[in-house]
């Protein structure tokens, strides 16, 4: 059972229109969700001392998440404020607050290799140290979102044994066309996700494809996430990528029934700074 590490990026995701606040972020997200569907799991990262870093290294204890090498310093958690329409959301302000603010140690380095599956993010503020990551973890993935660079695929994807890029619902052809470039600069998996178009993979030049799962969505935050943790747990344990591709489509759309992306909202503090 492949044992994973969520290493960077966190934050309350805080719903404006619901008062609600919830832990999020993409590491945090799939340390949590691999939780859940029973894979032992870690995250290493650094929250405020504040309710929203109490609410996140809470909610992951909760989940059976072992936060043992997380920092929590003076100063305000990460947040994203986030607005509802339709289902679907939308984002309407955020800070990093303290997240950048630690510093990965030899002793970090030691976690990082009692894992089997590493997994990283473009919000993490981790690209400088990834080469060091990359030497200790045994396999390494990280998700580009929909806001890569050309110069920061250059940079990391040559790193990397699994790359997730998320390009929304253009054609098939430029979507085929990211993957492989991406592909061509190291990566060894692409996965290309589409929002209702479904996702692709490649992988040694060979292209596979996934419908949409359908569902009844209540919340669409985190399904993204859910998608890259069941696709992470069934790539590395079968070698199998049309199956990876499948189970994580049935978690995406399995996660898109619950709102935040794991759960475990509280009332919005009233002196939050997304409030103001």
């Amino acid at each position: 059972m492949p044992r994973l590490l969520g290493i960077g990026d966190n934050t309350v995701d805080v719903y404006l229109s619901q008062g609600v606040m919830y832990p999020g972020g993409n590491t945090v997200n799939v340390a949590a969700l691999s939780a859940r569907l029973g894979h032992p799991a870690s995250y290493v990262g650094c929250v405020g001392r504040d309710a929203a870093g109490q609410l996140i290294l809470r909610a992951l204890q909760a989940e059976g998440v072992d936060v043992t090498r997380c920092r929590q310093v003076k100063g305000q958690t990460s947040w994203s404020a986030i607005q509802h329409r339709e289902g679907d959301r939308y984002f309407v302000g955020s800070d990093a607050g303290v997240q950048g603010n630690w510093t990965l140690t030899d002793d970090d380095l030691a976690f990082v290799a009692a894992h089997d599956v590493v997994h990283s993010s473009l919000y993490s503020g981790l690209d400088d140290q990834l080469p060091r990551i990359r030497e200790a973890a045994r396999v390494l993935t990280y998700d580009f979102s929909s806001e890569w660079t050309p110069g920061g695929l250059a940079q990391v994807a040559p790193l990397l044994d699994v790359a997730f890029l998320s390009a929304g619902e253009g054609e098939t052809g430029q979507a085929l066309d990211l993957a492989r470039s991406v592909a061509e600069q190291g990566a060894r998996v692409v996965v290309v996700t589409r929002g209702a178009q479904g996702a692709l993979a490649l992988l040694d030049g060979t292209v596979f494809k996934q419908s949409v799962v359908p569902t009844q969505v209540t919340d669409t935050l985190g399904a993204g996430d859910a998608f890259i943790t069941a696709f992470l747990h069934h790539w590395t344990t079968h070698h199998d990528l049309p199956g990876a591709l499948n189970a994580g489509a049935h978690e995406a759309a399995r996660n898109c029934a619950v709102h935040g992306a794991f759960g475990h909202g509280v009332p919005i503090p009233a002196h939050h700074p997304a409030l103001s």
